[in-house]
């Protein structure tokens, strides 16, 4: 199995009510997605078909409704629905996702928070 081939999605933004604070939920805020899928991708370079791979727009698409979704106060749950979102594909044998809130309320200047997490098949 190749499970070394990747694809990768970076900066996918959607608005999202997540956070802990009631402001968050009531105001929502950007939130940017970056996805990773490991998977084999030998079928679609010999097919030359998109039926063959994981369509990434598709993808995104599936990534945007999880963060349009139901609120979560933590954006580790969010990272675990995308995760549980591109691992619905069952080509993709793993899946590294990378949320970040770039607009978080801390009170000193930053450039980013963000949380990544990994999930594979069991």
């Amino acid at each position: 199995m190749d499970t070394t081939d990747r694809i990768t999605l970076t900066g996918v933004r959607a608005f999202g009510y997540h956070g802990v604070y009631p402001d968050e939920k009531r105001e929502g805020q950007e939130f940017v997605v970056d996805a990773a899928l490991s998977l084999s991708l030998r079928r679609a370079a010999e097919t030359d078909d998109v039926v063959d791979t994981v369509h990434y727009g598709e993808l995104a698409e599936r990534l945007v409704a999880v963060v349009e979704g139901e609120p979560v106060d933590l954006i580790e749950t969010l990272a675990q629905r995308l995760a549980d979102a591109a691992l619905d594909d069952v080509r993709v044998d793993a899946v590294t996702i990378t949320v970040h809130k770039p607009q978080a309320p801390i009170a000193v200047p930053f450039g980013d928070v963000a949380v990544t997490i990994t999930r594979g098949r069991a």
